[in-house]
């Protein structure tokens, strides 16, 4: 939530179909936040789900990105009791969902995040309402402008597709082409065989319902094809992927050796 007006910046460019830009963060520091906030990126997530990252870390995020309109999400680790609404209370813009399986998990990931009566999330007084100093205006706005994206990586969630799309306020789904690939029988594939054409069936299927999609690109290049295929929410990379790109660049310009190691960001 952008701390001030309480508003989500991600929120309101998805509604006026802007294409957005972000990246994962895998780093403890904080100060990658703040650098990567000052160079432009409309988004960030940090990371939960995979890593050693946990709530003092999202914490600690949220407050570099503090006035610098960049939404705050996190990857949660998943459905656990608890997780979703204690991540919310820490002030972010939303939550990202993996390995959902279908609708039903993502009606429980929607309860979690919604204060009452349209959901169950509890009421505290942390960061997210001001430390209780701006309860009402938080639960004014909190319901509507939290959220809650899943992220579409299992064949079971792609099967269930259609009654996905027709959850009540579902806005935005962001789509893993590694893990949807493994899901299929492709372990260690971006995308295997069929893969990228179901993820564009996926897409088809999200622009009909009028809810916009998001995808990692792994290049420049592919990014720019991502974009100019429609996607909204267009994942550019990770920090610790750009400062190990950076360093074998740097190492090949210096060495002449050529690094080839392939992996799945």
């Amino acid at each position: 939530m952008t701390f001030e007006k309480m508003r989500n910046p991600l929120r309101a460019k998805l509604r006026d179909g802007s294409t957005s830009y972000g990246l994962w963060i895998t780093l403890a520091d904080p100060v990658v936040t703040e650098l990567v906030c000052m160079l432009g990126v409309d988004w960030i997530v940090v990371d939960m789900e995979h890593g050693r990252l946990g709530l003092a870390d999202l914490l600690s995020h949220a407050q570099a990105a503090r006035g610098s309109g960049v939404a705050v999400l996190t990857r949660v680790p998943g459905l656990e009791a608890g997780v979703i609404g204690r991540a919310l209370d820490l002030g972010i813009d939303g939550v990202i969902v993996p390995y959902v399986k279908g609708a039903h998990d993502i009606r429980d990931a929607f309860r979690q995040a919604r204060f009452p009566p349209e959901g169950e999330r509890g009421i505290g007084g942390e960061r997210a309402s001001h430390w209780g100093m701006r309860m009402a205006d938080y639960l004014a706005t909190a319901n509507e402008e939290t959220l809650v994206i899943p992220l579409i990586e299992t064949r079971e969630a792609a099967a269930d597709i259609d009654a996905i799309l027709d959850i009540e306020g579902l806005e935005c789904i962001f789509l893993g082409p590694a893990d949807f690939s493994a899901s299929q029988g492709f372990t260690g594939q971006w995308e295997g065989p069929g893969v990228a054409e179901a993820l564009l069936d996926i897409k088809a299927s999200a622009d009909v319902a009028g809810v916009a999609t998001g995808i990692v690109g792994r290049t420049g290049a592919d990014q720019v094809r991502r974009r100019d295929q429609g996607f909204r929410m267009i994942g550019i990379g990770s920090d610790a992927g750009f400062i190990a790109d950076g360093v074998k660049a740097r190492l090949r310009e210096m060495t002449g050796i050529h690094y080839d190691h392939s992996g799945l960001s």
